[in-house]
């Protein structure tokens, strides 16, 4: 059974959540692979002091990183769905917040199916910037 306790990360963390969004990216089909295997682990390692980071699994099975001064969502990557992972992180990330906002991938109709289960509406459409090439869709939670 996965273990559905949430943690705030720590930098020994870093690799595991980088493996989660490589797992994501070599197995989305219509997400291309722009950034290698250690550049995803370096964006993280990058935004890690500015971030909150939370994880779910040991080995990690999902992050979620989380701007606390503008309350967007960053990154919330699983490495398998239906089990509850994401729901236990973004609880977590709501906790004690009113609003919050995140990007997510106009082909991805899946993750949009979680977040307005979630209570999060589009609020927009974002044109990819180079060396983006894939729509986004703007969403936002208000409690």
């Amino acid at each position: 059974m996965t273990d559905l306790q949430v943690r705030r990360a720590g930098e020994a963390d870093i690799p595991g959540c980088a493996a989660v969004v490589n797992g994501w990216i070599d197995a989305t089909p219509w997400f291309p692979r722009i950034f290698s295997d250690s550049e995803i682990e370096g964006f993280i390692r990058e935004a890690f002091p500015e971030r909150e980071i939370w994880v779910s699994g040991d080995p990690i099975e999902a992050y979620l990183s989380l701007d606390p001064a503008t309350l967007k969502i960053g990154a919330l990557y699983c490495a398998r769905t239906g089990a509850g992972l994401g729901k236990a992180l973004l609880d977590r990330a709501k906790e004690g917040r009113e609003r919050l906002w995140l990007h997510t991938h106009a082909p991805n109709l899946a993750a949009q199916r979680f977040y307005r289960r979630e209570g999060f509406v589009e609020t927009g459409r974002i044109a990819p910037e180079p060396p983006e090439t894939v729509e986004e869709i703007s969403m936002e939670w208000t409690r």
